[in-house]
């Protein structure tokens, strides 16, 4: 190593990893393609040395557009080891979202200043599409040099505190904003993960969220960084055969995996009980399940159903991060099956207070325990409002402090960020919860929390209420306060049924929520599948969703 290889960096670390596990590799499926950690080490410095001859800045953001391959691991490692800030682009999520994507992509390019995109060979119609209304150099990835000699450019000297990733939330809409994260944050980060999850040379990981995302960019990193095997599919791949995807997983012999909630439901709905046994689980360790709420439903069929396949209740494990802290938060202990509290739905809602009832009670909601604070980080629950401490059982905002915690955002509206960081360095993750006997329990977003008639609903326990109502697509739905300001609930529910079906449909939707969170005011949208827009790791975006109601009315419900 020389003088740029500092252990403090991301690339410095690569080449570590390549020097002692020249030969390991990152496999991508869905591409059939295969890189060596020493290749890959290599074709990085290649491309760094081209940047560096470009002009490239010191922290300057360098966008990556590109799918789960190959290229996409070399644009950020070399853009790491030129001096840049790698800022992973989000793709678009589907044809409905096709018309509005440059947009969208030029909204973030903007917001980060970006000159500069390394696009994917395999992205050529799509840069064609953009060059019009993104105001950056397209960099076509395949034009690099895999040769380091190729322009003799010395690379950088860079220190942990150089800025190493700029990760654009996978909500952001009209006002994007970017995690910036140094070469300390990410590093501290993934120590985190593989300390917490004892990440040893006998795992391989494996992944199919977007690298653009944060749990699969820093699930994939947390593998490669510690030399040990990555598998990575695309996530069209895992959407489109649930099941194939499992058999493949199997058969790499990954040992580590990430997705939300909805992945675990959707492997339910793909593999019949009569034909779990086909599939060889013995070896899966860690199923994070994160990046949004852990439905105790799943998680209870998911381990009945998989059981017989060899996996392990404990493999099971529910977590909580986000972006701004390099992804890991908090972390249950290794070994434990998951844990949920059952608490009384109104207390929660109304008085901010997670009472403990029986799991039959009516008013019961079970509510995931995520564990402790992963080490180097420290989390607090505050009254929204006082920014207090408060004691065990009551709900406030989560705060986060700590090495791997972002410092600050980029933004086009500072006034989008301000106040997200106090003074004395606490983050406000906007996100709601209770500790109890220092363990974290996630409750919900402060933005999805709906009045109405002056009670407070959180919008997943009307989600929940009625996602298996027969008629509702995938049981696809969301709820949000009405756009229109009235006093009511909005529940937009994707289906295929049209006319007379459809008010039936909302009929029923409206009394079941009637009977369960006894609330009567709520308007029902039904609108056609795959209408609701989601983010990049498939979550259903609330905020978005209300756009689809402007000009439309509620249906009639028959009385």
């Amino acid at each position: 190593m020389n003088s740029a290889d500092s252990a403090e960096t991301l690339h410095g670390l690569l080449a570590r990893v390549a020097a002692d596990h020249p030969l390991v590799h990152a496999r991508f499926w869905s591409v059939s393609e295969s890189l060596s950690y020493r290749e890959l080490d290599r074709a990085a410095r290649a491309m760094a040395s081209e940047l560096v001859r470009r002009g490239v800045r010191r922290g300057e953001p360098i966008g990556i557009l590109c799918p789960n391959a190959p290229e996409f691991l070399v644009s950020l490692f070399a853009i790491s080891a030129a001096g840049g800030a790698a800022t992973p682009l989000p793709l678009p999520a589907g044809a409905r979202q096709a018309g509005s994507y440059p947009a969208k992509l030029a909204a973030i390019t903007e917001a980060a200043a970006m000159r500069t995109v390394l696009v994917s060979h395999r992205y050529a119609d799509l840069t064609a599409l953009l060059i019009d209304t993104v105001d950056a150099e397209m960099l076509d990835t395949g034009t690099f040099s895999t040769e380091v000699e190729a322009t003799g450019e010395a690379l950088p000297e860079l220190g942990a505190d150089d800025a190493a990733i700029v990760q654009f939330t996978s909500g952001s809409t009209a006002t994007p904003k970017g995690v910036r994260l140094t070469h300390r944050n990410v590093l501290h980060g993934l120590s985190a993960i593989r300390t917490g999850i004892d990440l040893g040379l006998a795992d391989q990981g494996g992944f199919w969220l977007p690298l653009f995302h944060d749990m699969g960019l820093f699930g994939t990193l947390s593998a490669i960084l510690r030399g040990i095997p990555a598998h990575v599919w695309s996530p069209v791949a895992f959407v489109k055969d649930p099941a194939r995807w499992l058999s493949e997983f199997a058969a790499s012999g990954s040992t580590i995996t990430a997705m939300p909630n909805f992945g675990y439901e959707s492997l339910l709905a793909a593999v019949e009980p009569d034909s779990v046994t086909d599939y060889d689980l013995r070896r899966w360790r860690i199923a994070f399940n994160g990046a949004e709420p852990i439905s105790h439903e799943v998680v209870a069929a998911f381990l009945e159903r998989f059981a017989p396949a060899g996996f392990a209740p404990a493999t099971m494990f529910g977590v909580y991060g986000m972006a701004e802290a390099t992804l890991a938060v908090a972390f249950p202990p290794l070994g434990r099956e998951p844990v949920f509290e059952w608490v009384d739905r109104a207390a929660l809602s109304d008085d901010s207070e997670a009472k403990i009832v029986a799991s039959q009670d009516p008013s019961a909601r079970p509510v995931a325990c995520v564990g402790a604070a992963v080490t180097g980080l420290t989390l607090r629950v505050v009254g929204p409002e006082s920014g207090a401490e408060l004691p065990d059982g009551a709900v406030g905002e989560i705060q986060i402090r700590g090495a791997s915690v972002t410092g600050g955002y980029l933004t086009a509206d500072p006034a989008a960020v301000d106040g997200l960081i106090t003074a004395d360095g606490w983050l406000n993750t906007g996100d709601l919860g209770y500790l109890r006997a220092g363990e974290l329990y996630v409750t919900g977003r402060r933005k999805d929390m709906i009045t109405v008639r002056g009670a407070n609903y959180y919008a997943q326990d009307v989600e929940a209420a009625v996602r298996d109502v027969d008629g509702i697509y995938k049981g696809r739905c969301t709820a949000a306060a009405d756009p229109g300001g009235a006093d009511v609930i909005a529940v937009i529910a994707e289906s295929e049924r049209t006319g007379a079906d459809a008010r039936h449909l909302a009929r029923r939707i409206r009394d079941r929520v009637a009977a369960d969170l006894g609330l009567a005011a709520v308007d029902v949208h039904i609108v056609a599948p795959r209408s609701i827009p989601r983010t990049s790791s498939g979550k259903l975006q609330r905020l978005a969703a209300r756009d689809l109601l402007t000009d439309r009315t509620p249906l009639a419900t028959p009385r």
